[in-house]
């Protein structure tokens, strides 16, 4: 039987293959634990009597550039799928290591919460593309429950992620960081007892890689890995040669300047391989402009750990009725928000099929609504002026990026799966997870190049970029949904 065709007798998860509940599980806890850590990094890198004491701007730049690293790294996750090992080892192996990173940031030592948060990079990277890929791989390419599939995925994804922010916050308030740290290796390890329970619902589907490296590949792949490596080497010299020594802000610039030169590697990879038919790279220029406005999105919805974390510690008040809130609990609206919408969501593109705005015009909504996000902040900000703002605008902010998220997250990823040339699915996923690696390493050059600029100048000159770029992408969805619609895929409307 093809993959992604379901008989009748055969058991589903609310009608869609078992498989589907296996990955749902894993990336539950895995997000658990994610943005449990995410969600009081920033606070543990500038707390000057409990953590590394960092200033705040290089303490958001330390963040956004974790951020980063674990998107970058996704472009390995990619490549160790598709030629080496497959998709389902690639997450084993990523998994482990991640619990890895969570236990090391349990134990009260500099060199240890560095090397922590590095390890954590390293097997996001190699889990958050695979897990992807695999849902994608449940389905045929024209089979109209791939959209849902992804909105009922990214509903786990945010189950875990909403739920993580209460539980680390009351422990790190009560028993500290690293106990809080703890928590997050708990979320991690029952991820991967529930992947490796539900290997069989997954009929074999990554278990071995689409485009296995050949004793031809080895001579190209040797070369192309000390590039890589000469490549490293030079950009972490010249930063820190640039910066006047090793330290974090050396690594926070060099590896900005990764993230925004292995995009451009990708699609010049991906339009220049003779394993790409023309059809297939007409796909792949029509996504350019995608990836851009997912860019830009996610330098606006990732800044939840940095600058919108900093906003509600330092300047909104948190007290409300004579209950004090933490700063983590503002980071539980958006995967609330989430978890009441996407399947409303889901059921209105099913609902509207051809009818509906294409891909173009969802990606473009949802860059405006990022866009009035950081309208609204810079609004909250100058109203507040020196006084602390009320809670209730974070909330507002964090529904709209809501909204936005959900017109083009789980459509971005439906739309990778389909858009993908058959020689590189798990790679072009992972250059999906570029976007937000991009868009975190602009974020980290942003926070250090405004440093001592108002708020309000901050997010209204971001707000007024976002927007521009939102209405050029409405006037370029025709354009687009010509070049994409090569075999009448459902993601063009």
């Amino acid at each position: 039987m093809s993959q992604g065709v379901q008989t009748g007798s055969e058991k589903t998860f609310f009608g869609h293959p078992r498989g589907l509940a296996t990955l749902f599980t894993t990336e539950l806890w895995e997000r658990f634990s994610y943005y449990g850590m995410r969600a009081i990094l920033l606070l543990y890198l500038t707390d000057k009597a409990h953590g590394l004491g960092l200033g705040q701007s290089l303490g958001e730049a330390v963040v956004s550039i974790y951020g980063a690293s674990v998107y970058l790294l996704s472009v390995l996750g990619g490549w160790f799928a598709d030629r080496v090992i497959g998709a389902r080892k690639t997450v084993l192996y990523g998994g482990a290591i991640i619990v890895a990173g969570h236990l090391s940031l349990t134990l009260p030592a500099d060199a240890t919460a560095y090397l922590g948060i590095a390890l954590v990079a390293l097997g996001t990277g190699l889990l958050k593309p695979n897990v992807s890929t695999m849902v994608g791989n449940l389905y045929e390419r024209e089979d109209p429950r791939r959209d849902s599939a992804f909105s009922i995925f990214y509903m786990g994804i945010n189950i875990g992620s909403f739920s993580a922010p209460f539980v680390v916050g009351f422990l790190r308030e009560h028993f500290g960081f690293h106990v809080a740290f703890g928590a997050a290796a708990v979320g991690m390890t029952l991820a991967l007892v529930s992947y490796v329970l539900g290997r069989r619902t997954l009929e074999g589907r990554g278990d071995t890689p689409p485009n296995p490296l050949t004793p031809e590949d080895r001579p190209t792949m040797i070369r192309v890995s000390l590039a890589v490596v000469v490549l490293l080497v030079a950009v972490f010299s010249w930063s820190a040669w640039r910066s006047g020594g090793i330290g974090p802000k050396p690594v926070v610039d060099a590896i900005s300047y990764l993230c925004f030169l292995a995009p451009i590697a990708y699609f010049t990879m991906l339009l220049r391989s003779p394993l790409v038919t023309p059809v297939e790279r007409q796909r792949v220029r029509a996504y350019i402009p995608l990836f851009i406005a997912a860019m830009l999105f996610f330098m606006v919805f990732e800044q939840a750990a940095t600058t919108l974390t900093s906003f509600a510690a330092n300047r909104t008040e948190l007290s409300v009725f004579g209950i004090t809130i933490t700063p983590e609990f503002f980071q539980s609206i958006n995967p609330f928000s989430i978890i009441l919408l996407a399947p409303v969501f889901a059921v209105i593109w099913i609902k509207l099929g051809d009818r509906g705005p294409a891909i173009g015009q969802k990606f473009a909504t949802g860059l405006l609504l990022a866009g009035i996000s950081f309208g609204v902040m810079a609004l909250a900000s100058s109203i507040a002026g020196e006084g602390l703002a009320s809670p209730l605008w974070l909330v507002l902010v964090y529904v709209i990026q809501t909204l936005g998220e959900l017109f083009l997250s789980p459509v971005g990823l439906a739309a990778t799966t389909v858009l993908a040339p058959r020689a590189f699915t798990s790679q072009m996923m992972a250059l999906w997870f570029l976007a937000p690696a991009a868009g975190q390493a602009i974020t980290a050059q942003l926070v250090q190049a405004t440093e001592g600029a108002s708020d309000t100048s901050y997010f209204g000159g971001l707000a007024v970029v976002t927007i521009v770029f939102a209405i050029a992408l409405y006037f370029l969805s025709p354009w687009i949904r010509r070049h994409a619609d090569q075999r009448g895929s459902s993601f063009t409307h």
